[in-house]
């Protein structure tokens, strides 16, 4: 992993090449700074959690103009049902109302909506929406909108380990037969390729639970903006850094001396 903070201003340098083979085809993103947005505004942090709402529609939009197969975005994680309750009970009501207004016009769009996290404890208005929403756009082959929900990857990797150990107890599977391979066949995100490129905004440089399995050689690009200012260059400008990277997954660079 090779990580880089990028400045707003870097977001009116070089474009992305379209059609590049370097062209990611799996992004994630940890949404970050929609309090602090609201906050160097002087408004309150459910205000920031509504724009935040749209930067993902707008970021949903930019990732089908730019080609992108797969997007991750993490919403909601394990952790934050520390925060205080009302801003829980505000951010559960901009999903909600997230997944009744948009959820037409994403199946219209092809999209295919996977969501990834724990479900227990969830509230079950919460979980009949998701199960709708995947239900809905299962068949869809466009973009595949993952959203990581009430998740820690922590959890997500035991949780996977527990699946393997089971099978091993019942005599389905040999010790000997553990890869690496069949242990991401047991994680949330089964079928879907890892990361190429995975965006943090706000500023902060950490991972925060996030993917830490599937990210083991993701790009890492940290961004100063706030989740609620981004937008397609902004995206733009994430991925033409990554383009500009040279990917060797621990070998030798092309023009490393043998």
């Amino acid at each position: 992993m090779k990580a880089q903070s990028v400045s707003p201003g870097t977001q009116d340098g070089p474009r992305p090449i379209a059609g590049n083979p370097a062209m990611p085809r799996h992004v994630a993103i940890i949404m970050d700074g929609n309090g602090r947005w609201a906050a160097a505004r002087g408004r309150p942090r459910t205000e920031g959690h509504r724009q935040g709402v749209e930067a993902v529609r707008r970021v949903v939009r930019a990732a089908k103009l730019l080609s992108i197969p797969y997007l991750t975005l993490y919403s909601f994680s394990s952790e934050n049902w520390s925060r205080p309750a009302s801003e829980i009970r505000d951010l559960m009501g901009l999903l909600k109302r997230f997944v009744r207004r948009d959820l037409a016009d994403l199946h219209r769009q092809n999209v295919c909506i996977r969501v990834i996290g724990e479900r227990a404890g969830v509230d079950a208005e919460m979980v009949r929406l998701i199960e709708e929403a995947e239900s809905l756009t299962r068949d869809n082959d466009g973009l595949v909108l993952t959203i990581a929900f009430n998740y820690g990857s922590r959890s997500e990797i035991a949780k996977a380990a527990r699946r393997i150990a089971r099978k091993v107890a019942r005599g389905e599977l040999d010790p000997d037969q553990v890869t690496p391979e069949l242990f991401s066949r047991h994680l949330d995100t089964a079928g879907l390729p890892d990361p190429d490129l995975l965006i943090r905004t706000s500023g902060e440089v950490r991972l925060s639970n996030f993917l830490l399995w599937q990210c083991a050689y993701s790009e890492l690009v940290f961004l100063e903006t706030y989740w609620p200012d981004f937008d397609q260059k902004t995206l733009e400008a994430a991925i033409a850094e990554y383009q500009g990277r040279e990917r060797r997954f621990g070998g030798l660079a092309a023009r490393s001396p043998a």
